[in-house]
C-alpha cells in the first residue's frame, strides 16, 4: 500500500510563506514526476507546479516566481515553498505522484488526503 501524506497547510496573512511536504510511503521501486495541485472552494483541481526524476520544474502562471518545488529523493518526499502568498492562494493543496511498486515500466498514480492553506487579507 502506498500512502501520500501531506503537511504544513495553516493560516497566514496575506504576503505571508509557507512549506509543504509530502512524504511518500509504503512499498515503493520508483517515484517519477511529482507534482502539487490545489483546489478553491467551488473550483476544479489545478496544477501548481510539478517537477521530473531530473528536477525539471513547471509552474502555473499565477504561482511563478513565489512558489518553488523541490524533492528529496531520499526521504521520498516533495517540498513546495510558498512565498508573497495572497488570499486567491487559499486552496486545499493535494500532493501527487506516479510511483511504481515494482521493477518495470508500468507507473500508478496517487493522491494525497490534501491539505488547507488560507491566506488571509
Amino acid at each position: 500500500q502506498v500512502q501520500l501524506v501531506e503537511s504544513g497547510g495553516g493560516l497566514v496573512q496575506d504576503g505571508g510563506s509557507l512549506r509543504l511536504s509530502c512524504a511518500v510511503s509504503g512499498s515503493i521501486f520508483r517515484i517519477n514526476v511529482m507534482a502539487w495541485y490545489r483546489q478553491a472552494q467551488g473550483k476544479e483541481r489545478d496544477l501548481v507546479a510539478r517537477i521530473t526524476t531530473s528536477g525539471t520544474t513547471n509552474y502555473a502562471d499565477s504561482v511563478k516566481g513565489r512558489f518553488t518545488i523541490s524533492r528529496d529523493d531520499a526521504k521520498n518526499t516533495v517540498y513546495l515553498q510558498m512565498n508573497s502568498l495572497k488570499p486567491e492562494d487559499t486552496a486545499v493543496y493535494y500532493c501527487n505522484a506516479d510511483i511504481a511498486r515494482v521493477m518495470g515500466p508500468l507507473y500508478y498514480n496517487y493522491w494525497g488526503q490534501g491539505t488547507q492553506v488560507t491566506v488571509s487579507s
